[in-house]
């Protein structure tokens, strides 16, 4: 457990990092981000206590308000992620005793994966850019960004869970 713990919490750090320091600052045409770092919520496993995900979403949101000048926009987004994770994680594990799968595509299998992130980023992307924009006066600006911003995350995240899936050992 102590192992689990240690590992998850220099993921953490990882993706923060990452996130903060090379992903905010790569700018596709201008406008579309990727957003890496809503991939450590993913891959949180399937039993952890609720509000568990629920703090570590939020403390994982707020790190990278932190990095990026805003204000509880990011939290605000993925404290959202966390609290659909946990019922989307009922509704796409494979196994009736889901307790601690990490979703990805081992577990879950290529389409099953790519449904479940598909929603999870999308409803991330959506809430993250209406929270920014504040006013449903540029919504037509929030549907692009978030859908082309979730193509390109998405992306990236097919790509690592395709490494993932084909190494030998499990995380």
């Amino acid at each position: 457990m102590g192992v689990d713990i240690l590992s998850y919490g220099l993921k953490f750090v990882v993706y923060v990092l990452l996130q903060g320091l090379v992903l905010n600052h790569i700018n596709f045409l201008g406008e579309v981000n990727p957003y890496l770092y809503v991939l450590f919520i993913l891959h949180l496993p399937t039993g952890c206590n609720r509000t568990m995900v629920q703090i570590i979403a939020f403390l994982l949101g707020l790190s990278i308000d932190f990095f990026s000048g805003t204000i509880g926009v990011n939290a605000g987004a993925t404290l959202l992620l966390g609290f659909l994770k946990p019922h989307l994680d009922n509704t796409f594990s494979p196994r009736e005793d889901n307790k601690m799968i990490v979703p990805g595509f081992r577990s879950y299998g290529m389409n099953t994966f790519i449904q479940y992130a598909s929603i999870l980023v999308l409803v991330h992307h959506l809430a993250l850019f209406t929270l920014s924009a504040f006013t449903f006066d540029k919504l037509p600006y929030v549907l692009l960004k978030g859908v082309f911003s979730t193509l390109f995350t998405l992306l990236l995240i097919f790509i690592i869970e395709y490494y993932r899936s084909n190494r030998r050992i499990d995380d």
